[in-house]
């Protein structure tokens, strides 16, 4: 089990409710192998450094996870399919 954090960029269309029932589905994924969610952030709406699909607003939420490395790999493969989310970025912060 390795830590991570995963920063998630929403469409500005979505309703920002149903982005953490949402983000909630997806992490199921981490919880069914065996990991565990430790902080669900949800930023809120933010303004983009440079416009991603030609919006310039994104709502934005941090997930810091401890997970295999393999369920993060597919956390991400499904946060990708989804069409309401812009960006991902996933990283494992230094523990030294």
């Amino acid at each position: 089990m390795r830590p991570y954090e995963v920063m998630v960029i929403f469409d500005p269309d979505t309703e920002e409710r149903s982005v953490q029932p949402t983000l909630e589905q997806y992490l199921t994924v981490i919880t069914n192998g065996g990991g565990t969610v430790d902080n669900l952030d949800i930023w809120g709406r933010r303004r983009l450094a440079y416009e991603i699909q030609k919006k310039s607003e994104g709502i934005y939420a941090v997930i810091n996870l401890t997970a295999q490395p393999d369920d993060v790999k597919e956390l991400d493969r499904q946060f990708r399919i989804n069409e309401s989310i812009m960006r991902t970025k996933v990283i494992r912060p230094d523990t030294r």
